[in-house]
């Protein structure tokens, strides 16, 4: 129990604000359904990586054992690291603006102030995950909490949420966005790092009964994602009420927390800041530990925790400061990083569900016929998303 807190996060960062605002804001409440459908289809695949990680192994593990060839580990290292920075882009712009937004510092400045979060990174993990997954629960709690208030004071439609959860919708304009939606829910370091944290997990309990490490695997896997998916639900359909029936959508994330304050008051405005702040600087945490599983397990090559996430922070460092430079605007910036990682996840995908379909490596774990099947289905479904924005791009 407890992983699946600190893998929740990244349902919930900087990259689904993007996403999911820009989404309710310019077609209201049209894509819900892609956040609910994104929303299950996340469970599944993490489920899945964890009980790779019961059997004894992490993801880069396996997939550096049946590559073989270091050219090719080489190869899938490199853009499973292409990932992870896309990731923390997101990440790391999420804390720029919200630090902007709560206290008025520059963005150029802010990029400097937001490497500080290695030092948290430092302080959270130098000793157990136990420690970390507490401190994951306050960061929920306050990203949670926080659009629930929104929600409560921007009185949606009910009824049209409730029809857009099971009514798709889906044209070459919408296309964009709901890539990018799935590419923030489905994310391939998520995918990557929940196998890594359940493998040291099972590890550290001593626990012998692999059966019983699934069911409180699957327990805590549901709960945690059910949780990030509502709030997904929540930034959209605030979005939505907020800013599509007052005049529209809103360009910027800038423009929708200064839209906060004449239409629901200050305070709303802070809380939505203070969350984003906490997604930024939580997500962040996960994205250095995927990193972290990714280097071990297909390289071998070791180097502390904070190290590694400050060496990620000085590399999206010089995109970021060139975007800000030339004012490109942080929510395209959002958007454009989660279609991204939406093209990317075919990297942890697929090996996901070969691997958890071979008995040879998961023993009694090995997938029921009946979820394999169901797991390509859902994979083929992310890969068709892929494949009309990429069509509607270039024609």
């Amino acid at each position: 129990m407890g992983s699946g807190l600190i893998v929740s996060v990244a349902y919930i960062d900087p990259g689904n604000w993007g996403t999911n605002i820009g989404g309710g804001a310019e077609f209201n409440y049209d894509l819900l359904w892609v956040i609910w459908m994104a929303s299950g289809m996340a469970m599944l695949f993490q489920y899945l990586s964890g009980k790779i990680g019961i059997a004894g192994y992490s993801l880069p593990d396996l997939v550096r054992i049946k590559l073989k060839k270091k050219w090719m580990i080489f190869a899938y290292w490199l853009f499973s690291e292409l990932a992870i920075l896309a990731t923390d882009l997101a990440e790391f712009l999420g804390i720029v603006v919200a630090l902007k937004l709560l206290f008025g510092i520059p963005m150029i400045y802010g990029t400097f102030v937001a490497m500080a979060d290695v030092l948290l990174l430092l302080l959270l993990v130098q000793k157990k995950f136990r420690n970390l997954e507490k401190a994951f629960v306050l960061f929920v709690g306050v990203i949670g909490l926080g659009f629930l208030y929104e929600v409560i004071v921007a009185h949606p439609n009910l009824g049209q949420v409730l029809l857009h959860s099971v009514k798709p919708m889906m044209n070459e304009k919408m296309a964009f966005t709901a890539v990018g939606i799935i590419g923030a829910t489905v994310m391939p370091h998520a995918l990557f790092v929940h196998s890594w944290l359940i493998k040291n997990k099972y590890i550290e309990s001593g626990l012998q009964d692999k059966e019983t490490a699934r069911k409180f695997h699957l327990f805590d896997n549901v709960l945690s994602l059910t949780i990030a998916g509502f709030v997904n639900a929540a930034m959209l359909v605030m979005a939505a009420a907020a800013f599509y029936k007052f005049g529209g959508g809103v360009a910027t994330l800038e423009e929708a927390y200064k839209t906060l304050i004449p239409l629901f008051g200050g305070f709303a405005a802070v809380v939505f800041a203070v969350a984003l702040l906490s997604a930024g600087v939580s997500s962040s945490i996960t994205g250095a530990l995927s990193g972290q599983a990714v280097m071990e397990g297909l390289v071998d090559f070791k180097i502390p925790t904070w190290a590694r996430r400050l060496i990620t922070r000085f590399v999206n460092l010089i995109p970021l400061t060139i975007a800000i430079l030339l004012n490109i605007e942080p929510l395209k910036v959002l958007v454009y990083s989660q279609v991204i990682l939406s093209i990317l996840i075919p990297l942890p995908l697929i090996p996901i569900v070969i691997f958890t379909a071979d008995k040879k490596i998961m023993g009694d774990l090995v997938n029921k016929k009946s979820t394999t099947f169901f797991a390509w289905i859902l994979a083929a479904i992310i890969l068709g998303f892929n494949a009309y924005l990429i069509f509607s791009l270039l024609f």
